[in-house]
């Protein structure tokens, strides 16, 4: 049984993790953390990370950098390996999770779904071959009227993901509305729509001479995202030091 401390336990994706583990006979959360809630739940939530004290296996974060040096330090105590499933992270706090990783094993994602970190690797195998014959490359993603940051931190792991492959030659062009000047041949465009209630969807356009291509993956509830989650946490129980990728979890 993986035991799990729940990070952001009163957010919308604690809420939908809290969900999915009471269908789980291979999981449970013992514990959450977050600042605006403390009851009312079915486990115990504590407003920080100094307040718990309650034995587990793993930490699943969903909520923001705020206070990460906090869960680091804890994790690091406790020897505990995080799945970090926050976005938004600065480089101070990348360099933080970096130093944390040679002590405890941490798996971070921008996307927790299997189907995405999928796309992932079929957008590597096309732009190999496609950039090459001088395809352009462009991502259009699409998110709720709520979300804050643009573009998405998914939006940018599929672009870095590709970038890795063609030799980090391409640079991103977030708006185009200042310039007057034609498309660079090596540059990825990144796009972000922000309406209603879409859950996220991202486009990788291949656009070549006579041909287009395009790879899709649109997400219709946040559960796919729970799901990793809950997922990788089991994945990451026992793990080395070190740092991990949804990658390493679907094989």
């Amino acid at each position: 049984m993986t035991r799990i401390i729940l990070r952001g336990a009163g957010g919308r994706m604690g809420q939908e993790i809290t969900r999915l583990i009471k269908e789980d006979e291979l999981a449970v959360i013992v514990a959450g953390i977050d600042l605006n809630q403390t009851g009312g739940s079915e486990y115990p939530i504590f407003t920080s990370f100094s307040d718990c004290d309650v034995a587990a296996d793993v930490i699943i974060d969903f909520s923001s950098p705020k206070n990460l040096d906090a869960m680091l330090q804890f994790a690091e105590q406790n020897q505990l390996p995080i799945v970090l499933c926050t976005t938004g992270l600065s480089e101070e706090d990348l360099a933080m999770v970096h130093d944390a990783s040679q002590k405890i094993a941490i798996l971070r994602s921008a996307n927790m779904s299997v189907g995405i970190n999928t796309v992932i690797k079929l957008l590597q195998t096309a732009a190999q071959v496609l950039a090459e014959t001088g395809f352009d490359i462009e991502i259009v993603e699409k998110h709720h009227n709520q979300k804050l940051d643009a573009p998405s931190g998914t939006a940018l792991a599929l672009a870095d993901a590709m970038n890795q492959v063609l030799k980090e030659e391409y640079d991103y062009n977030f708006d185009r509305s200042s310039q007057r000047k034609k498309r660079e041949p090596k540059e990825i465009g990144i796009s972000a729509v922000r309406g209603g209630t879409i859950v996220g969807e991202h486009e990788v356009i291949f656009a070549g001479t006579d041909e287009v291509i395009e790879i899709k993956h649109t997400a219709y509830s946040r559960a796919i995202f729970a799901k990793g989650a809950i997922h990788a946490a089991k994945f990451l129980t026992g793990k080395a030091p070190g740092l991990y990728q949804m990658s390493d979890v679907i094989g």
